[in-house]
């Protein structure tokens, strides 16, 4: 299977393992919204792979992006997410099979109001590099 796709399971796994995390979004960390999803959810958003192979070893750069949708009053509630999420992932040691996780950060967050979805947005990209096992 290809490490974008480990990648996620493991991050699927991780997110939901957080007991803290699931009293707030319960099972709802989806790869898509079906429509009239309670809120708050998280959904996986773009992944985009490049390669990050040196001349002796083989690698792939990954970054994806975490977006969390809230309709609590204010920020507190998506920014609360927010924070769990980056707990669980940011320098997370993610078990991959056939792939090793050699780093996963944080890159850039951003929490702001979607007039259009009546609900605050979170984004969250991460950068992750991974090689074979």
């Amino acid at each position: 299977m290809s490490s974008a796709a480990e990648l996620q399971k493991a991050i699927f796994a991780a997110l939901g393992a957080n007991g803290a995390l699931a009293a707030l979004v319960g099972t709802r960390i989806l790869d898509h919204a079906p429509a009239n999803v309670a809120f708050p959810y998280i959904i996986f958003g773009r992944t985009s792979v490049y390669d990050w192979s040196t001349g002796t070893e083989s690698g792939t750069e990954q970054t994806f992006t975490l977006h969390v949708w809230s309709r609590g009053k204010g920020k507190k509630e998506a920014l609360a997410i927010m924070d769990l999420v980056r707990e669980t992932l940011h320098d997370g040691a993610l078990a991959l099979e056939g792939h090793v996780l050699v780093n996963l950060r944080l890159e850039f967050s951003e929490a702001r109001y979607d007039e259009r979805n009546e609900a605050h947005h979170g984004a969250m990209r991460f950068r992750a590099v991974t090689e074979p096992a």
